[in-house]
């Protein structure tokens, strides 16, 4: 079973996100901040991460620097979620250390299919 980390602030699209993952099979433990999502991804490891952009508090980029720059970074793939589609946003979130980026709205098929290209 993958274990996805979803870090989302908005219930809606983190219950969509959530309900996807588990009829996919996937363990889907669930971070309301960029604070809440670093903490879950250095004490638990998963084999892949959702990571929302816009958080209050610290934002998605600043959350994927900081696991990159953690001892549990390794090869932990982080998928930027993101309704920013300006130029140069896929190219900041790759910069962050994300390792992939999928904009929204959330396409049901794509959020099942591509985390797991990224995952383990």
């Amino acid at each position: 079973m993958t274990t996805i980390l979803v870090v989302e602030d908005i219930k809606s699209n983190m219950y969509l996100i959530d309900f996807i993952l588990k009829k996919g099979g996937h363990k889907v433990p669930q971070a309301w901040s960029g604070e809440e999502g670093v903490a879950i991804a250095l004490r638990e490891r998963p084999d892949l991460i959702l990571m929302d952009i816009q958080l209050p508090g610290m934002d998605g980029l600043e959350a994927a620097r900081k696991i990159r720059a953690s001892e549990a970074d390794g090869t932990m793939p982080i998928i930027a979620l993101t309704s920013c589609a300006m130029t140069g946003d896929r190219e900041r979130a790759m910069a962050a250390g994300c390792t992939g980026y999928i904009e929204k709205p959330i396409n049901t098929a794509t959020i099942l299919r591509e985390p797991l290209i990224y995952s383990r």
